[in-house]
């Protein structure tokens, strides 16, 4: 029987991510975007209360629990700031492939430094690769036993101040997707340039910028798994994991911007009456309602599937797609709903449609979820 009640115990998960958000993110969003501020503290103070790593296992110091709990929490953040949620979500989105394939050796040192609060980066997107990962140009040569890796990435999120990076690379370039490998590569290696900081359209307090690798020496023990044309499989099972939790993070931006919505609709009069009074606006803000609501069930669904020890693939491609989708709907009517005002960075929601946008872009765009929807349906 599908229950979609949540437990005591993930209740409290959610009034404790809901009570920082308000307290820690929500006062500074505004300020963090504006002046392009990474907010670090923030981040490791999110970090000691558990709510960025609840599915590293607790044998590695995380939280061991499930991807349910981690949809919960991811939609809180997202509420508070979508530039705070995808910055404070670059540790866990590059311990994924080690939660995933790494060894045990990799998880005790590399897991156990993401639970403590480290930063840490995820390397696959490349100038000329975005959806096409096979074009990719990264390659890493064996030598002994070291790696020598060459290659820039692109729109890395958290690289100023990672401290280790998952990067994936050709080992074989002529066997195409089953020709990559994935390798742990600590940001104070040898020959790692950091490019500068993108000056993007939202979520302008996620540092992103471009990491090039020039004959970087990587010992083989930090091929993950410790086997070789493996990394594309486990980079995939990775965003199996990790994009339930960035939909619901676009479902909490788009949740902020209805609450902020319905709020100023009952304040703000025209007419004799509140604006919210009037059709026009109680109904757009009853639709973006139950686009939220379709979006976060969706979220839920995916998670559960991949507790359940089941594939996800195609549940999360369609959490990804539709919330992605609704987000920058939901945060455009916000916009509208607020008028003039909208259009202002003075108030919220403006912010929260600029950063909208990307949810239909990384990790696989909406384009690429319907590829992957249309392939699972064969």
């Amino acid at each position: 029987m599908v229950s979609f009640r949540l437990s005591e115990e993930q209740k409290m998960l959610q009034d404790l991510a809901r009570d920082f958000v308000n307290e820690e993110v929500i006062p500074n969003a505004q300020k963090w975007d504006m002046n392009g501020i990474y907010p670090k503290e923030t981040i490791k103070k999110a970090n000691d209360y558990g709510l960025l790593t609840v599915k590293i296992p607790e044998r590695y110091g995380g939280g061991g629990m499930g991807s349910i709990e981690d949809v919960i929490i991811a939609e809180e953040i997202g509420r508070g700031d979508p530039g705070f949620a995808t910055a404070a979500g670059s540790s866990i989105l590059a311990s994924y492939p080690i939660i995933t394939g790494g060894t045990e050796e990799q998880k005790e040192k590399y897991l156990s430094k993401t639970a403590d609060g480290i930063i840490a980066s995820y390397c696959v997107t490349e100038p000329d690769a975005g959806s096409d990962v096979r074009a990719i140009k990264t390659e890493a040569i064996k030598e002994g036993d070291e790696y020598i890796i060459n290659g820039s990435k692109m729109w890395i999120t958290g690289a100023m101040h990672a401290e280790w990076f998952f990067v994936l690379a050709y080992t074989e370039k002529e066997s195409g997707y089953h020709g990559m490998s994935g390798f742990i590569i600590d940001a104070d290696s040898k020959g790692i340039e950091l490019g500068k900081k993108e000056s993007n359209m939202g979520q302008r307090c996620s540092d992103t910028r471009s990491v090039t690798f020039n004959n970087v020496r990587v010992p083989v023990e930090n091929l993950i798994g410790g086997k070789e044309n493996e990394g594309w499989m486990n980079a995939m099972l990775a965003f199996d994991h990790s994009r339930p939790a960035i939909s619901a993070h676009a479902v909490g931006n788009a949740r902020g911007a209805m609450e902020e919505s319905l709020a100023y609709s009952k304040e703000r009069k025209t007419m004799g009456k509140p604006i919210f009074k009037h059709q026009a606006i109680s109904f757009m803000i009853a639709d973006m309602a139950t686009k939220i609501e379709a979006a976060r069930l969706l979220c839920w669904k995916a998670a559960m599937t991949l507790d359940e020890g089941n594939r996800n693939t195609l549940e999360a491609a369609h959490a990804k797609r539709f919330a992605g989708d609704i987000c920058m709907e939901v945060t455009t009517d916000a916009v509208q709903v607020f008028g003039g005002y909208g259009y202002s960075e003075e108030y919220p929601v403006a912010r929260r449609m600029r950063g909208a946008k990307v949810y239909q872009i990384f990790e696989g765009s909406s384009q690429i979820q319907r590829l992957i929807i249309s392939r699972e349906l064969e």
